[in-house]
């Protein structure tokens, strides 16, 4: 079974994840379980801050390296690159192009240059030097949704440190003020268990129905979450009802997660920042925890 996310399950009912109706599916066999890597090289082999390079990304099967991984598309793209800085105070939502060597291609900019036309889908810049992470979000055809963490090393001088360790639940974006509102649970959030977040958003005052918003990547938001020390990895999609969006997540460890919500207007991309605490809960959510891409 699976949902509009392209998440999979083994039972029928609605995803846990994002609450869709589950709808029967048909899966590979062979390929469901096979075991897939990101294999990552870049030109210069050693990247540095402002400098320009090109980074590489392909899909491999462990066992197999050599055979071709093809990709479906999962909203609207063959591959969805999330990058951090290891702090996770930098984030860059970006979709490397296909080349026909079989590896999906981004771009380092060099300090300075600008971004193509539509902010350059395939298009980053990193202006200090540091670890980074790059999560690599794809769909082998006919198997599972798979996440790949590569961790990237970029030369030059980084740049200070930002911890987060309070909440941040209102976050103001391009005249836009979200609120993830939380209160109802009573406890707050907890791992193991599905977790509905509403989130309210107003412009000028004055209450904005998020079905107003124009699709983005095929939704009406895009909402990543990542533990800002074990580096726990969620991509949910909000759904617009009753004038909120509407977050049905299940986190699989408890920390304090970073946020990021994408929703577009007016052709533009606005990216709204949260920081949420997760406390422990009482149910074990390791079954849920390679269900949390696409």
């Amino acid at each position: 079974m699976n949902c509009e996310d392209g998440k999979t399950y083994d039972e029928p009912g609605s995803c846990p994840v994002c609450n869709m109706d589950l709808e029967p599916m048909e899966i590979d066999e062979s390929a469901s379980s096979m075991k897939y890597f990101t294999q990552y090289s870049s030109k210069p082999e050693q990247l540095e801050a402002g400098k320009e390079a090109v980074m590489s990304f392909t899909p491999k099967i462990e066992g197999d390296e050599a055979a071709a991984v093809p990709l479906e598309l999962v909203h609207e793209k063959k591959m969805h690159l999330i990058l951090v800085s290891d702090d996770l105070s930098w984030f860059d939502h970006i979709h490397p192009e296909y080349q026909a060597t079989g590896n999906y291609d981004i771009k380092a900019l060099a300090k300075g240059a600008s971004f193509a036309k539509g902010r350059g889908l395939n298009e980053t810049r990193f202006e200090a030097g540091g670890k980074y992470w790059a999560f690599a979000d794809f769909k082998p055809s006919g198997g599972l949704n798979q996440v790949n963490k590569i961790e990237l090393n970029i030369a030059g001088t980084p740049a200070k440190a930002v911890k987060y360790s309070q909440a941040k639940m209102i976050s103001a974006v391009d005249g836009y003020t979200l609120t993830l509102e939380t209160g109802h649970t009573g406890n707050g959030l907890v791992s193991g268990v599905q977790q509905h977040i509403p989130i309210s958003i107003q412009q000028g005052g004055k209450a904005v129905d998020p079905a107003s918003f124009e699709n983005y990547l095929g939704e009406k938001a895009h909402l990543v979450l990542i533990e800002v020390e074990n580096k726990e990895y969620v991509h949910t999609h909000p759904s617009a009802t009753g004038g909120k969006l509407d977050v049905h997540t299940t986190f699989a460890k408890p920390g304090t997660y970073r946020g990021w919500l994408q929703f577009q207007t007016n052709g533009v991309v606005h990216t709204a920042d949260f920081v949420v605490k997760v406390a422990e809960g009482q149910h074990n959510a390791e079954e849920h925890s390679d269900h949390q891409g696409h």
